[in-house]
C-alpha cells in the first residue's frame, strides 16, 4: 500500500460516497417501495384465487424469476427504443428493479399470507366482517409480520443489485468507481473501497433489520 494508493483512496472516497448517497439509496428506496407494492397486488391476487388474473401473476412471476436481471435491464433500456419508448436510465433502472424484486417478493408475500390459519379468517366472517376487512385488520397485519425478514432480506440484496444499473449508464456509485479506475489504474484498492461502501449500507440495514424484528415480536406478545 503505497503513498500514492493512500491518498487515491482518501481523495476516491467521498467521490464514491456521494453518488451512494443521492443515486443508490433513492434508486433502492423508489424501487423497492414499487416492488412492494408489486408484490402485495399479486400476492393477494393469488391468495384469493382470482380466475384469469391469478394465471396472469404466475406468468409474470415465471418470466420475471426465470430470466437475469441484467438481461432484463437492457431489454428495457436498449431494446425499447427500437419500438419508439426511450427511458432515462434512472427511471428506467427503478421500473426494472421494482418490477424484477415484485415477482420475489410477492412469493415471499404469498407464503406469508397462506401462512395465516384459515380459522382466523372464518372467524372474521363470523364476527360479520367484509372479506376486505378481514384482509386489513387479521390477515395482512400477521402476514408483514411474518414476511419482514425475508423482505429485509430482500432489501438488502437490492442494495447490492443496483450496481447493474451501471451497465445502463446510471453514475450510481460503481459506475463512479470505474471512473476512478479507468482514471488511476488501481482496480484493486478502489474496487475494494466501494466494497466496503456497500458493506457499511447494508450493515446499517441489517441493523435496522433486527431492530425491526425486536419491535414487531413485542408488539406480537
Amino acid at each position: 500500500m503505497t503513498e500514492r494508493v493512500l491518498e487515491i483512496l482518501r481523495d476516491s472516497f467521498t467521490k464514491i460516497l456521494i453518488p451512494g448517497i443521492l443515486v443508490t439509496i433513492p434508486l433502492t428506496v423508489l424501487a423497492f417501495s414499487f416492488a412492494l407494492i408489486i408484490a402485495v397486488v399479486v400476492a393477494l391476487i393469488q391468495f384469493a384465487k382470482v380466475r384469469g388474473l391469478r394465471q396472469i401473476c404466475r406468468f409474470y412471476i415465471w418470466v420475471i424469476r426465470g430470466t437475469p436481471l441484467l438481461v432484463q435491464l437492457y431489454l428495457i433500456f436498449y431494446g425499447l427504443p427500437s419500438l419508439g419508448v426511450v427511458l432515462n436510465a434512472f427511471p428506467c433502472a427503478v421500473l426494472v428493479f421494482a418490477i424484477n424484486e415484485g415477482a420475489y417478493c410477492a412469493e415471499t408475500m404469498r407464503a406469508a399470507l397462506e401462512s395465516v390459519p384459515r380459522g382466523q379468517i372464518e372467524a372474521g366472517y363470523c364476527a360479520g366482517m367484509s372479506y376486505l376487512q378481514i384482509m386489513r385488520r387479521i390477515v395482512l397485519p400477521q402476514a408483514f409480520r411474518t414476511a419482514f425478514p425475508p423482505l429485509s432480506n430482500s432489501l438488502i440484496g437490492m442494495v447490492k443489485d443496483t450496481s447493474l444499473a451501471a451497465n445502463i449508464t446510471v453514475v450510481e456509485m460503481f459506475m463512479t468507481t470505474q471512473r476512478i479506475v479507468a482514471r488511476t489504474y488501481e482496480p484493486l484498492a478502489l474496487y475494494a473501497e466501494v466494497a466496503l461502501i456497500y458493506l457499511i449500507f447494508c450493515t446499517v440495514l441489517t441493523r435496522l433489520q433486527r431492530a425491526g424484528e425486536k419491535r414487531l415480536a413485542h408488539v406480537a406478545q
